[in-house]
């Protein structure tokens, strides 16, 4: 019987994924609870976290995410993702410890993710440097993500505008026209 479970559960992940993928979002939502209810597993609760989160449920996303946290402390994805709804939420300080665990899962693949979300809080934070180094990290990566490599573009062109000096303005190159 439990192998038949684990079956279902991963019939309804899967199908809740398609339907989440072509933009059903209840169905989705439906379809990842009946997984959980065969079988709970973390990626069905981080999943139906995602399809909360795309329906503006972001403490529900949360929640489930701590729930797939709870079944596997070293499946990386929930906390990427609880990062990233509390970028959405403005959080930012709450958001940096979920991903820098993230980034430490063993279970994870796309570690490139957490160091993306972590470029974004400092950038939030005007921390350019440490934006810079997450973006960084996030390419050596993952060699061909094109928005970690945008956003890098465009903060090192950010980077080095600041490190030139000021311009003089028209105007100001003129000695002072003084009584002396």
């Amino acid at each position: 019987m439990g192998v038949n479970r684990f079956e279902h559960a991963e019939f309804y992940l899967d199908q809740g994924y398609r339907l989440q993928m072509q933009g059903d979002l209840e169905k989705a939502a439906e379809a990842y609870r009946k997984s959980i209810a065969a079988q709970p597993l973390p990626e069905a609760h981080t999943f139906l976290g995602w399809t909360y989160s795309f329906m503006r449920r972001m403490q529900d996303a949360i929640d489930e995410c701590h729930k797939a946290i709870a079944i596997d402390p070293e499946y990386g994805n929930p906390y990427n993702d609880i990062g990233a709804y509390l970028i959405e939420m403005n959080k930012l300080d709450e958001a940096i410890p979920y991903l820098k665990r993230a980034v430490l899962a063993t279970r994870y693949e796309a570690r490139h993710y957490p160091h993306f979300n972590l470029s974004r809080v400092w950038l939030q934070k005007n921390q350019l440097g440490d934006a810079i180094h997450e973006l960084e990290e996030a390419v050596r990566l993952c060699p061909n993500y094109p928005a970690a490599l945008k956003e890098l573009s465009r903060l090192r062109d950010e980077e080095s505008r600041r490190a030139r000096p000021a311009a003089p303005t028209s105007g100001s190159e003129r000695p002072s026209q003084g009584n002396g």
